[in-house]
């Protein structure tokens, strides 16, 4: 038997299997049967990948668009300001979580550093983050949330057509059945939350068992999170933000949406930007105001920054990750030194 003429016979199986065991759809919940835009983008998976029309065309019959989901994007947590935002992130128990998560997957955790020369607390502080270290790694089936944001919710659905792609593509390369994985409502997978496309690129099977699985391999998730962090440009060694001080108005000139660090941190002081830290004045940065209960706080974030926003792209996602990081840090080392 072919490779093709083997993976579409086990594809059809899973989708029979799958399709008579399935539950309802949910209230509100509807299919995409003789969608003509989901037509042509078969026949380009179909030309592209060589997948066949049919059996697409049977596990579609099992997609459903939830509304939910289109609600779900249309107010992400990243819209508040960071005095709300923090507190669902940085808290007690994720602190908690995070020290001993650590201590659970210590070897672990130190060769990805070795290997990918990106900080545990940085990994372990991505994992609590996205899933609170697998406790919550999505309820939606990855299919229905891929296929409601590629064909229901315009605003982006050139991106989410293309993951829709990954993550055909990823099923058939890691055998998985597509109607069974389950994760947010944007698609993202496993306890680290890679979108296919990154599963696809950086996910890493790094215990060495011939599988890479973010769902339930610890080992897996820790090295894909600091292969991802690798080869998105995290430079060893050097500061990911620092806070500081502005007077005056002209550093308003600086807040812009891009958070690539562009300018060196020496010119900074021409737009009344003080740094009180003794880091090298030749490193570009980039001005970050974050609205606090008691009014703005403002940071210059560096290179590592901007690597976290590759994540999620977001100045708040990128902060709660590294002031986590820094929590657990620093409770880790609490807790080793009372021993």
């Amino acid at each position: 038997m072919t490779r093709k003429a083997f993976v579409g016979s086990l594809l059809l199986y899973l989708i029979l299997l799958w399709g008579g065991t399935a539950s309802a759809a949910p209230t509100g919940a509807s299919g995409f049967a003789d969608r003509p835009e989901l037509g042509r983008f078969i026949e380009e998976m179909v030309a592209k990948h060589g997948l066949d029309p049919e059996e697409l065309n049977a596990l579609f019959s099992e997609a459903r668009s939830q509304p939910s989901i289109i609600a779900a994007i249309t107010r992400p947590a990243e819209a508040k300001p960071w005095h709300q935002y923090r507190p669902i992130f940085v808290t007690r128990e994720r602190i908690n979580d995070g020290v001993a998560f650590w201590q659970a997957h210590r070897e672990t955790l130190e060769r990805a550093s070795q290997v990918y020369n990106v900080p545990p607390e940085i990994i372990v502080a991505i994992m609590g983050v996205e899933t609170r270290f697998g406790k919550n790694t999505g309820s939606y089936r990855v299919l229905d949330a891929l296929t409601t944001l590629a064909f229901d919710y315009p605003a982006r659905s050139a991106f989410f057509r293309r993951e829709l792609e990954q993550y055909l593509l990823l099923a058939r390369e890691e055998r998985i059945d597509p109607l069974a994985v389950k994760g947010s409502y944007a698609g993202a997978m496993g306890k680290p939350q890679f979108m296919p496309s990154s599963y696809r690129h950086y996910a890493v099977d790094f215990d060495g068992d011939g599988q890479r699985d973010l769902w339930n391999n610890d080992a897996d998730a820790i090295g894909s999170v600091a292969n991802y962090f690798r080869i998105h440009g995290w430079k060893p060694e050097q500061p990911v933000t620092i806070p500081v001080q502005v007077d005056g108005e002209q550093y308003k000139a600086l807040l812009r949406k891009d958070l690539k660090p562009s300018l060196p941190l020496r010119e900074l002081a021409r737009y009344g930007v003080s740094i009180n830290d003794s880091i090298p004045q030749d490193l570009p940065g980039v001005l970050i105001e974050l609205q606090a209960a008691q009014g703005p706080e403002y940071w210059v974030g560096l290179d590592n920054f901007y690597v976290i926003t590759r994540y999620n792209r977001s100045a708040l996602y990128a902060m709660a990750v590294y002031q986590l990081s820094q929590e657990i840090l620093a409770a880790a080392r609490l807790r080793l030194a009372g021993q």
